[in-house]
């Protein structure tokens, strides 16, 4: 059990993991899934291991390139809970206002024919933002 612990607190010093990221990191090396699970609890308690930092660190890094839905889906992949997604999601600010500055950096003129705006348009949204927030970006742009 120690050498897990030292395993896992060399691994958290380099950067943030979700518990589910961290366990599956460490799960090669747990002799039982009852070790890596006290682990993990104790490094909970501790306050060495949060989900909630996790998320927050995550949409500060990430918010500035991808929507919301984008980065909800990211997280729940960590297995990130939905109540520490709704916590950190507000850190990235304005999804309208991120929308349009990627917007402006990719293609920085408005489209010219419909082809053009439907490209752009799929741009953002596979980039993770939501329709009402490409529309407001965009209102300003076609005018």
């Amino acid at each position: 059990m120690p050498d897990l612990r030292v395993r896992a607190l060399q691994l958290l010093t380099r950067r943030d993991y979700s518990r589910a990221g961290l366990q599956a990191k460490l799960a090669p090396h747990a002799e039982s899934a009852e070790e890596l699970s006290a682990v993990l609890d104790t490094l909970q308690a501790e306050r060495l291991l949060s989900d909630c930092r996790y998320a927050t660190q995550r949409v500060a890094v990430r918010g500035r390139r991808y929507g919301d839905a984008r980065l909800r889906q990211e997280l729940r992949q960590q297995g990130v809970s939905d109540a520490d997604i709704a916590t950190a999601l507000p850190e990235a600010g304005d999804e309208t206002e991120r929308c349009r500055v990627i917007w402006a950096k990719k293609f920085g003129r408005p489209p010219e024919t419909a082809e053009e705006r439907g490209k752009q348009m799929r741009f953002l949204q596979y980039r993770g933002f939501s329709n009402d927030a490409i529309r407001r970006a965009m209102q300003g742009v076609d005018e």
